[in-house]
């Protein structure tokens, strides 16, 4: 094998991956040698725009697929249209996620469904569906995208905080299922990262407090993490390549924080 290309062959397919994180984690994995389907909103422009940049950055493959993971049968269809494309899905990174923020009582039924559907019931259907070629060849990798609210609570995030919950189940459950089959299955569980989603909850605050979105944003920090800066993508990507080499294949069922320190203080902004 060839160490500096840690990932040559390999094909891998990253859910959520148009932007924020998973973009970031689709660009780490190309430049490690791996052929990558992307998958997440985005116009046919952009979308052609992420693809192009991968390739001539990278000179891996890369390939856009728009399903929405709101369903779960076009979750299931995602690893059956990259398999089609590529021959072969190595490297399952569910990433997808969604948020919306309310107290319990006044949550809609429809944030709540699409939510857990998203975040939790396509990493399901993806993985199920990239099991039987992964367990053929006794050989793949799986990463869910937790967060530290896997382990902890923060007010009016009921269907989230659940979400992430279950994801962590679902990756010791799936990790025990491919021990014995050259299948591991992790979850990484980031702190506060600069996406999109997180802009506009860092845009709320600022709205609520009537004070700068950098005020804001530092006011996020402060109170969460000993770091006291939001985490780089870069920093998360880093941490799912690890987890896809050769180096982690006895690592299987973990929760690693990439957090700034917020699981050492035990601490969260409510």
């Amino acid at each position: 094998m060839d160490l500096s290309v840690p990932l040559k062959g390999k094909v891998a397919l990253v859910t959520g991956s148009t932007s924020g994180i998973g973009l970031a984690i689709a660009r780490t994995l190309a430049s490690n040698g791996a052929d990558v389907a992307v998958n997440g909103f985005a116009s046919p422009g952009e979308a052609a725009g992420i693809v192009a940049s991968i390739e001539n950055d990278h000179g891996q493959r890369a390939r856009h697929f728009p399903h929405d993971l709101s369903d779960i049968a076009q979750a299931a269809a995602l690893v059956a249209d990259a398999t089609s494309t590529f021959g072969r899905v190595d490297i399952l990174v569910n990433n997808a996620g969604i948020q919306h923020v309310a107290a319990i009582d006044e949550f809609p039924d429809e944030q709540w469904h699409k939510i857990i559907a998203v975040n939790l019931t396509a990493a399901f259907a993806t993985t199920r569906a990239a099991w039987p070629q992964m367990r053929d060849r006794e050989w793949g990798r799986i990463v869910n995208t937790a967060s530290t609210l896997a382990f902890e609570a923060e007010t009016r995030k009921s269907a989230y905080v659940a979400s992430k919950h279950g994801i962590l189940g679902l990756t010791r459950e799936v990790a025990l299922e491919g021990a014995a089959i050259g299948i591991t299955c992790n979850a990484i569980c980031p702190g506060w990262v600069l996406t999109p989603l997180a802009k506009k909850q860092v845009e709320a605050k600022a709205k609520a407090l009537n004070i700068t979105f950098e005020e804001a944003a530092q006011k996020v920090v402060e109170a969460d993490m000993p770091t006291r800066r939001f985490i780089d993508p870069s920093e998360i990507a880093a941490g799912v390549l690890f987890l896809c080499s050769e180096a982690a294949k006895s690592i299987t069922g973990i929760a690693l924080p990439i957090d700034g320190g917020i699981m050492v203080t035990g601490t969260r902004l409510v």
